[in-house]
């Protein structure tokens, strides 16, 4: 089971572990909604079929907060709340760069790729592109690495992974977008930290933070997060 973060009539929040996926795949791995809705049964006796919303995702190698919601009533609250960007999302991130700036808002035009499943990153706009903008800044660093803290300005498709290639700056294990070498549980070092809203039904702030996994360089740096 995954760590659970927050649970009411209306959402449930959880700690997704690097490798599990959100949603289902041409891989055909059970889901992490399905394991949820596993545990919603089993918690509260419910018979026949549970329903359960999925508001947003996160990347596969990706860890860290994936908000679900319990009801339709919350799940299309949770979609406009998200379209309009009223649901703040703080990242994560071990880098190897040399940042010019130690704090900075940066802006490109992603542009997707289906067929290879990854975005790219570009300083103009672009056909079919999409404009992205995060601010990093440098919390901590080590010998090897750095710690950013992200907040998202925009949701898009690797969004973080692709503007922070584009500067020069690869997230550990991230082979995809330009890390030279992969993690040996094949995740990479992002991880969706801390989010914080407006309770959809109650009305009421809901502010979430989540640990990183348990390895050697995210231990590292945990003291100073």
């Amino acid at each position: 089971m995954p760590e659970i973060l927050y649970e009411d009539n209306h959402i449930i929040i959880v700690n997704k572990k690097c490798g599990e996926i959100v949603q289902g795949d041409k891989t055909g791995d059970e889901t992490l909604a399905d394991t949820i809705k596993k545990y919603i049964k089993k918690k509260y006796n419910k018979p026949g079929e549970v329903f359960l919303g999925i508001t947003h995702r996160l990347d596969r190698p990706t860890s860290g907060i994936v908000i679900f919601a319990r009801t339709s009533k919350a799940l299309s609250r949770l979609n406009k709340m998200f379209a309009e960007q009223k649901i703040r999302k703080t990242y994560l991130a071990v880098v190897k760069c040399n940042l010019p700036e130690t704090k900075k808002t940066i802006t490109h035009y992603l542009v997707r790729n289906r067929k290879q499943n990854k975005s790219y990153a570009y300083d103009k706009k672009r056909i079919n592109s999409k404009k992205a903008s995060l601010t990093y800044e440098l919390t901590a660093k080590s010998d090897n690495y750095s710690l950013l803290k992200i907040k998202l300005h925009t949701g898009r498709h690797h969004q973080i992974r692709a503007q922070l290639a584009r500067i020069g700056c690869f997230i550990k294990g991230d082979l995809k977008y330009g890390f030279p070498r992969s993690n040996p549980d094949g995740g990479i070092h992002l991880h969706a930290f801390k989010t914080e809203f407006i309770h959809p039904v109650k009305k009421e702030p809901v502010s979430i933070s989540a640990m990183p996994p348990d390895d050697t360089v995210w231990n590292l740096f945990k003291p100073l997060i």
